[in-house]
């Protein structure tokens, strides 16, 4: 005889963020700092940039990627302090274990956030795709609670069904937040959304949307055009987007993804506007197909090589991706002048970017 006939395999999706990661970290080694506004990166006083900021100092517009000295300006009460990545990696490691122990499958996407694919655990059984995502929400609670038991750091986690939905949600309620969004739900939760929240609509797909008019994820929805006239051939994508419907998996390989841009002179230099020039082209190329990936990235490096053949390369990394030109611009400027890269002559430079993830969605501020 034959058994019961299994039900469908739901999809369940986490994304777990940790909560200003870099911040965090120096804010539980150093408890005198709770509640201050700290800055990760270069001195206010100096020419230098920030590489992550706690919730306190953003409330004042801080950011990655923005000179220290605009962050100084911005939040004169500032606590800046020198990037340890070491401690963020080896912090990362312990918190990914804890991870591991829940039985998912894991995409780790960078050293603060991963999704966790819990459709095996939670995905069979009675009920519908909503209750196995109701099913996850304990589990998801449990993970929450261990690591600010073991690690006494808050982490937000989205649970949904797709990769697209699950990020969003840990981007809610920021932080220390909890987010569900159920499959009935899905589109009523887009609708007040930005378009720019949307996986893959950068800087310049938003100008392109906004300029026809569509400002929200509702726009999106409710466009009774073909969004290929806008966005080509990822117009049925971004429509399938705006619905809530995302059928990529986890990728849970661990190849290293970068994109870079060279130029050997013809002539050794070490003008400093024909280098500026330099980058600046090579930051614009950058960008440029970072947006065409939807993607955005966490390390920026610089290479140079001298006369005699000689090549150093010198890289830093912030705590939020970046995508735009003037951030990737900016940190290789910044790379070059603390390293004295342009010390003599120059036969090539090089500009690159790693660390590469799906663009980050900015916290949203509103409440479902």
């Amino acid at each position: 005889m034959a058994g019961p006939a299994l039900g469908p395999m739901h999809r369940v999706i986490l994304h777990l963020d940790m909560d200003a990661f870099y911040a965090s970290v120096e804010q539980r080694d150093r408890p005198e700092l709770k509640g201050r506004p700290v800055i990760v990166g270069a001195a206010g006083d100096q020419r230098g940039v920030v590489c992550a900021a706690s919730y306190e100092a953003r409330k004042f517009g801080v950011r990655s990627a923005m000179p220290s000295r605009t962050a100084a300006r911005l939040c004169p009460s500032g606590v800046f302090l020198r990037p340890r990545m070491d401690r963020y990696r080896d912090e990362s490691k312990a918190i990914m274990a804890l991870v591991a122990e829940t039985g998912a499958a894991i995409q780790q996407v960078s050293v603060d956030e991963a999704y966790l694919d819990f459709s095996l655990v939670c995905g069979e059984g009675a009920g519908d795709g909503d209750a196995a995502l109701e099913r996850a929400v304990p589990m998801a609670r449990a993970l929450q609670e261990r690591i600010v038991r073991e690690r006494q750091l808050t982490s937000s986690i989205g649970v949904a069904s797709n990769k697209l939905l699950a990020k969003l949600g840990s981007d809610f309620r920021k932080p220390a937040g909890l987010t569900l969004i159920r499959d009935g739900e899905r589109v009523a939760f887009l609708r007040p959304l930005p378009v720019r929240a949307l996986h893959g609509v950068g800087t310049v797909t938003e100008k392109v949307l906004v300029d026809a008019g569509l400002k929200t994820v509702g726009d999106l929805q409710d466009h009774p055009g073909d969004l290929r006239a806008l966005v080509g051939s990822w117009g049925p994508t971004l429509k399938a987007f705006s619905m809530g419907e995302d059928d990529r998996p986890l990728e849970l390989g661990d190849e290293i993804k970068s994109v870079s841009a060279e130029n050997t002179f013809s002539v050794d230099t070490d003008d400093r506007p024909v280098l500026r020039q330099c980058l600046r082209e090579q930051a614009d190329d950058i960008a440029g197909r970072l947006e065409r990936r939807r993607l955005a990235a966490l390390t920026v490096q610089v290479k140079v090589r001298y006369t005699d053949f000689t090549t150093l390369t010198r890289q830093i990394s912030v705590e939020e991706p970046i995508g735009q030109a003037r951030d990737i611009y900016r940190l290789g400027c910044w790379l070059l002048a603390q390293h004295r890269l342009v010390h003599r002559p120059l036969r090539l430079l090089g500009l690159g970017v790693s660390g590469l993830q799906e663009c980050r969605v900015q916290q949203l501020v509103f409440r479902w």
